[in-house]
């Protein structure tokens, strides 16, 4: 896995990989000029293992199927932000939920039934709807007994049978195997980059940070000159997203990527040329509650699209 830094992308534009100041007209507000030819199209004109490791306990204490009473409720899915893990998913009584490593996602498929599926019991896709998880992210397979089971990012889901308290991760890391899931089916705990993308059901494919939270443009805002027109009371609920290492970027072009220079001297980070916001109102990682706010926030494309 590639060592992230906290380096910005005032540093990596030292390497040529992003837009200099001209690319975006400026990169310090209130600079103007015209558009130059490698200026985005459309900029200066759009407004807008099952064991936990002890001998002879192969199903984490479970194995005579004492924990088959350790089902998991029914109704919506949650996110919450474990202190050492990050976002993790639980079911509707705030049960931690898991992935197993010797499944597979691609295809969805699971191999832990009998007494491995009586210690982790597999949380059943019709009592499992989706909350603040991702649509794009919930499915279900099939399983060796006839029954669907919830999967996230094409990983079967799963309660664990020593987990007795809603917030608790017993089951983190046992065999070696096992993990608390994240929203998009990742391994919880697994640092996303600092900037990548997310499939959203409704938007396609749109920008996030480093914490899973959905970044949005301003049509308020203009590329050229580079111009955040979010200031005073706005800040309080759109916050700058921050400037990134250019190579700790998935699904981006870094090339599209440069730092705007607001008012006040921070930095905010830009795609093509416009400058990236998170939104308060986002509770959980992959949220889009900004999404159309006032007609004038949207999600962004790798492009710097507007996503609609």
């Amino acid at each position: 896995m590639t060592n992230r830094r906290s380096l910005t992308l005032a540093a990596a534009a030292a390497t040529a990989l992003l837009f200099g100041a001209t690319a975006c007209g400026s990169a310090r507000s209130g600079d103007a000029g015209a558009a130059p030819a490698n200026a985005p199209a459309g900029a200066a004109a759009e407004a807008g293992g099952y064991g936990n490791g002890n001998a002879g306990d192969a199903y984490g204490g479970y194995g005579s199927g004492s924990g088959a009473a350790a089902g998991t409720a029914s109704g919506p899915l949650s996110v919450r932000q474990d202190a050492k893990l990050g976002a993790v998913v639980n079911d509707a009584a705030g049960f931690t939920l898991y992935r197993f490593d010797k499944d597979t996602a691609k295809p969805s498929a699971s191999n832990c039934n009998d007494a491995c599926a009586k210690a982790w019991p597999p949380v059943p896709a019709k009592t499992s709807l989706p909350g603040s998880v991702p649509k794009s992210a919930v499915g279900s397979v099939k399983r060796a007994d006839g029954t669907d089971q919830l999967t996230l990012g094409g990983w079967p889901v799963y309660r664990f049978a020593k987990d007795t308290a809603p917030g608790q991760t017993n089951g983190q890391g046992v065999g070696g195997t096992w993990f608390a899931v994240a929203p998009d089916g990742k391994k919880a705990g697994t640092p996303l980059p600092a900037l990548s993308t997310l499939q959203d059901q409704e938007l396609g494919r749109i920008l996030r940070d480093g914490k899973g939270r959905t970044l949005y443009r301003f049509t308020k805002d203009t590329a050229w000159p580079m111009k955040s027109n979010c200031l005073g009371a706005c800040l309080e609920k759109w916050k700058p997203a921050k400037p990134v290492d250019a190579k700790d970027v998935e699904g981006v072009d870094p090339k599209l990527l440069s730092v705007y220079t607001r008012p006040d001297g921070t930095e905010q980070l830009a795609v093509a040329c416009w400058p990236l916001y998170w939104f308060t109102g986002d509770a959980a990682p992959g949220d889009v509650n900004g999404q159309g706010v006032g007609g004038t926030w949207f999600a962004v494309t790798p492009q710097g699209k507007l996503a609609k």
